[in-house]
């Protein structure tokens, strides 16, 4: 039986030729391991963000029971409006503590998944702004702030600048979360409130439900405890 010399030369990657040098696998198998490689580390990369995430507080949307608070002071109330719909805006009313359903002046601030507005600057009916208080603690606030009070610059994405970054959001996570903020609340016909906001998910982590915290004065008067 009679050898080429290229049989004799011939040279499996990986294992060493006549002097002792290991071969490099050709550029296609490279390519083929690198592949390999990368599919193994993202499977692996989503197992263990799955694994450690988070899992967010949640609430159910609270029923929708208007009733006139008139001049008391109420609170502190827990309520979950489903602000899911990113086609429409869903409205909260202070004086009647729940969603409702607008008139010009019935409503004292909307949500749309994490946009919040109030009833309030050009283009409203309503008197109604929000003031951002860093620093306190919900229950430590008695009276909210006289002044100060930013009103809603309306557009195709209405913005109240004083609450519209109220979260924070994780790139590992994707999960908003509530930055630790107390915000005051002017009422579209004047009145006060105090507002911490507590969540944005619905129960089994769906988003758009916004849960906040909140005491409101319905004297007139500026005493939120």
């Amino acid at each position: 039986m009679r050898f080429r010399r290229s049989d004799a030369c011939a040279v499996i990657p990986g294992e060493p030729d006549a002097r002792g040098r290991r071969a490099l696998p050709d550029p296609q198998a490279r390519r083929a391991i690198t592949l390999v490689a990368a599919v193994f580390l993202g499977a692996a990369a989503f197992v263990w963000l799955s694994l450690s995430r988070p899992e967010p507080a949640t609430f159910a949307p609270t029923p929708p029971v208007p009733a006139e608070v008139g001049e008391r002071l109420v609170g502190p109330i827990i309520y979950t409006i489903d602000a899911a719909a990113a086609d429409r805006w869903h409205f909260f009313d202070f004086s009647r503590g729940a969603a409702v359903e607008p008139g010009p002046l019935d409503w004292d601030l909307a949500f749309r998944r994490f946009h919040i507005i109030a009833n309030g600057g050009e283009g409203f009916a309503g008197n109604a702004g929000i003031a951002a208080l860093d620093g306190v603690a919900f229950d430590s606030v008695r009276v909210v702030p006289e002044s100060g009070y930013a009103t809603t610059v309306a557009g195709r994405d209405s913005i109240n600048a004083a609450i519209d970054r109220w979260y924070d959001y994780s790139f590992t996570t994707h999960l908003l979360t509530p930055k630790p903020r107390l915000y005051a609340v002017r009422t579209a016909d004047g009145r006060f409130a105090k507002l911490e906001l507590l969540s944005y998910y619905c129960p089994g982590a769906r988003p758009g439900c916004v849960t906040f915290r909140y005491v409101y004065q319905g004297d007139g008067s500026r005493r939120v405890r």
